[in-house]
């Protein structure tokens, strides 16, 4: 079984080996590593054509943002199976690919997700523990959601259930996972294990003012897909729910 793994980079030179090591060490025998890069200046292109194996492809050129160059990695992917792995993140152990096919070994299994730690930007310490669980209907309108870098689908399911939506600026990858979860009902497995390490300071989460924008554009999408929901239930929910991560990353509660 073929693994798509699409990679969104620009000007990600800092970080991006890291995540071409990690990918390059899986023992999962069939990858596709996409590259897309927003033509980066910071010599992005040249780590990543100085780390390529065979598996590696890299697309370099200007986009219209994060989520058009995942539409674009989407089009370009011939693997059965789909994931995204950001430039500043990186698998948590070189099995994890192979946990990810194990999970499609079953053909009613449309997609699967896992556990992630967000780290420090050096990698020294676990910040926060994202310890997700399995679907249930209604989910969402809670605030909950899977980590999105964990989320595996397969193809023929994007194909019939439409690429990211770009009308929407912040939350785009929730409507997604909301729209294949809860109104899709496609078939998803959790996989009770870390699958990827986050590095703080991801778009959503870098101020107070994307926080609001990436709540708001969630409204947005419950309410475009038709899920009943409480502004303040979901607040609630969310706040309990990151406060539980972080102190759980704080102790080292992670399993």
């Amino acid at each position: 079984m073929k693994i798509s793994v699409i990679t969104v980079a620009f000007n990600s030179a800092k970080t991006i080996a890291d995540t071409l090591k990690s990918v390059a060490m899986q023992t999962h025998p069939d990858i596709e590593h996409l590259i897309i890069d927003g033509a980066s200046s910071d010599g992005t292109v040249e780590i990543v054509q100085m780390h390529a194996r065979k598996h590696t492809r890299l697309i370099s050129e200007s986009d219209r943002g994060i989520y058009d160059a995942m539409n674009k990695g989407i089009a370009l992917a011939s693997g059965e199976v789909i994931g995204f792995l950001n430039s500043d993140d990186f698998y948590a152990n070189a099995s994890v690919l192979a946990k990810i096919a194990d999970s499609f070994q079953d053909s009613l299994v449309d997609a699967c997700y896992g556990d992630l730690f967000y780290v420090s930007q050096d990698n020294s310490r676990v910040v926060r523990y994202w310890k997700s669980k399995p679907f249930t209907k209604g989910d969402f309108a809670k605030g909950w959601c899977p980590a999105h870098p964990t989320f595996y689908v397969r193809k023929s399911v994007i194909e019939r259930m439409g690429l990211f939506d770009l009308s929407y600026k912040m939350g785009v990858d929730v409507e997604f996972m909301m729209r294949y979860l809860e109104c899709g009902k496609i078939r998803a497995v959790y996989i009770p294990h870390v699958l990827v390490h986050m590095r703080l300071g991801g778009a959503s989460n870098q101020s107070l003012k994307n926080i609001f924008l990436q709540n708001k554009g969630i409204f947005a999408a419950l309410r475009k897909n038709d899920i009943p929901f409480s502004i303040v239930c979901f607040t609630a929910n969310k706040i309990v729910s990151r406060l539980k991560q972080f102190v759980a990353g704080r102790i080292g509660r992670y399993q």
